[in-house]
């Protein structure tokens, strides 16, 4: 970039703080003055250079280009940390100003002895430079306690680069490139001198010492805690958990559940009382937080926990909830029957009305998804009376619902229309639109089905002509004609007797 934009001084200040990274300090204070050749006013230069002072020590240099950015930009917070931090450490090494007084006595002679001092230490420190080894064993020893805490965990190196400078023959020898092997221990020694002077400077060892008391008063102030303090401060965490959850930070709320498990595990029986009801409640709020995230599995293994825990505990609220939230974890990784099976555990343990409705309500959805069709329509049924008995209009409307697509699925068309119609007026009653669009879709479709199976049932039921129909005309002609011999022979009989009677007569 610098090569396209010679001079850029945005990318001057990255430069100066990739090398400011690495701890090229020298690099780094070359790129942050170069940004400000042309425009002494650039506040990021300013700040990069003041930075990069800081880290080399030079306090007060630092503290001046501190306050130049802060009267340029008093806005920007980076200024104003920056000359407090100077102003602290230079306090750290010095003193308080007030504690510093100076006399002078003696007139011009004090000048010229301390000119003539100066020159002294100036030759002395020429011929020290000659040899390095000569200025490291002149040094003023320093407490290994002490350099133990400034340095902490590279205290450690610092012991093994030491031992290695007594072992003469490592230190005669050379790498490949034709480095000497006593000149990287060296410089690697020296190197952690300047941080641990720097660090001291930063903060001594009595301000460190002072920060470990407060810390051990804290922790012995914790232990003093009496059972209602430390409730209250669980309750008051436990809040914070689901507001992060219910403000859509799933995350934090997730991790400062983590946090207080830790924690809790980590206390008596005798501090807490209910120990083991908050830990499956943590475990709980924890699945919870998983499963927002969309960690499916790792959200069943939470919720397990928490069932495990209030079952060996005999708590039974807790194995309510607990086996709530496992079936909700089947239904969203799509294992239907083992939450069928984990809420119809759960029936028995239901209180109130209202929690009945839920549960039949998602058990019959369940079943649904299934295509067992009976089953669902039985479990909407139950959720609807016990949504009538709780009078909640919401959860009758979901009631119906799913009654009428489980009628749907049995081809029960006319019953499945008329508790969609029961669902709308539901809908309309709650002024819920979103439901009332999807039930006048619904019922379109079902209707149109219905029409359908009835037209399908007209046809079957239609009466054709049978086609020998021809033999009921000749048995009625048969019938007909019987009916005639009949009368003839009555006709016939009733004429031979009164001609028998004529003759009776005339022979009289």
């Amino acid at each position: 970039a610098l090569k396209l934009r010679a001079g850029d001084k945005h990318c001057l200040v990255a430069c100066s703080k990739c090398h400011l990274k690495l701890g090229d300090t020298e690099n780094s204070l070359k790129d942050a003055e170069a940004s400000l050749q042309d425009d002494k006013t650039f506040s990021k230069g300013l700040y990069q250079k003041a930075e990069t002072l800081y880290t080399m020590g030079d306090f007060e240099f630092a503290l001046v280009f501190y306050h130049r950015g802060y009267r340029l930009r008093p806005e920007l917070q980076e200024f104003k940390l920056g000359i407090e931090k100077c102003e602290e450490a230079i306090v750290n090494c010095i003193g308080s100003p007030s504690s510093v007084k100076l006399e002078n006595k003696e007139g011009l002679c004090f000048i010229s002895r301390q000119a003539e001092s100066k020159k002294a230490n100036q030759k002395v420190q020429i011929k020290l430079t000659k040899d390095p080894k000569w200025t490291k064993k002149q040094q003023p020893a320093r407490n290994p306690k002490t350099e133990r805490q400034l340095l902490g965990e590279l205290y450690a190196d610092k012991a093994y680069l030491e031992k290695l400078l007594k072992d003469k023959d490592l230190m005669e020898s050379s790498t490949k490139q034709g480095i000497k092997i006593a000149d990287l221990v060296l410089s690697g020694i020296a190197y952690l001198d300047t941080r641990s002077e720097f660090w001291q400077q930063q903060k001594p060892i009595y301000a460190r010492v002072r920060e470990r008391k407060l810390r051990q008063q804290r922790w012995i102030r914790d232990k003093k805690r009496t059972p209602a303090e430390v409730s209250r401060d669980i309750v008051k965490i436990m809040e914070d958990i689901d507001m992060l959850l219910t403000g859509d930070s799933p995350e934090e709320s997730c991790k400062k559940a983590e946090r207080m498990l830790r924690r809790i595990q980590g206390w008596s029986d005798a501090e807490v009382p209910n120990k083991n009801e908050l830990i499956g409640n943590l475990h709980s709020r924890i699945g919870n937080a998983q499963l927002e995230m969309g960690q499916a599995e790792a959200a069943l293994q939470s919720h397990k926990m928490d069932l495990e825990c209030a079952r060996q505990n005999n708590l039974p609220d807790a194995v309510s909830r607990a086996l709530d939230n496992v079936g909700r974890v089947y239904v969203r990784i799509g294992k239907f029957q083992q939450a069928i099976d984990t809420w119809e555990e759960k029936i028995p343990m239901a209180k109130s009305s209202l929690e009945k409705t839920w549960l039949f309500h998602e058990i019959g959805r369940c079943y649904l998804e299934l295509n067992k069709a009976e089953a669902a329509q039985n479990y909407g049924e139950k959720s609807l009376q016990s949504a009538d008995e709780e009078g909640d209009v919401e959860w009758q409307l979901h009631a119906t619902v799913l009654v009428a697509q489980a009628q749907v699925k049995l081809n029960d068309y006319r019953s499945a229309i008329m508790n969609f119609e029961k669902a709308l007026e539901k809908a309309r009653l709650i002024h819920d639109e979103a439901a009332q669009k999807a039930i006048i879709i619904s019922l379109d479709d079902v209707s149109k089905s219905f029409i359908k199976q009835l037209e399908e049932r007209k046809e079957k039921m239609t009466v054709y002509p049978l086609k020998g129909s021809g033999f009921g005309g000749a048995n009625a002609q048969d019938d007909t004609s019987e009916e005639e011999r009949g009368g003839e022979k009555s006709e016939q009989s009733s004429a031979d007797g009164e001609d028998e009677k004529q003759k009776d007569d005339a022979g009289n």
